[in-house]
């Protein structure tokens, strides 16, 4: 396993333990790297309610954006808020 994918996994257990949690703008920003990292550019259609609606949103803002991009950008997002 790389250095990368390493850190980001440490980073998702670390998101589950953080002291306080984030912001829904910091959630929302969490979620789609982590969706970019992981499942690559999202669908063109969302669902249907309001919080996928968001998710969704956020999402898709990160088109284009690599995995490895994604994998740093979560690390470093998580790291920032211990």
């Amino acid at each position: 396993m790389s250095d990368l994918n390493t850190q980001f996994a440490a980073a998702r257990e670390g998101s589950k333990n953080l002291a306080r949690r984030p912001d829904d703008q910091t959630m929302l920003k969490i979620y789609a790297l982590y969706k970019q990292a992981t499942a690559g550019d999202a669908p063109e259609d969302g669902p249907g309610d309001m919080v996928g609606m968001f998710k969704h949103r956020s999402w898709v803002e990160l088109r284009g954006v690599g995995a490895d991009d994604a994998k740093q950008r979560y690390v470093d997002l998580v790291a920032s808020l211990k």
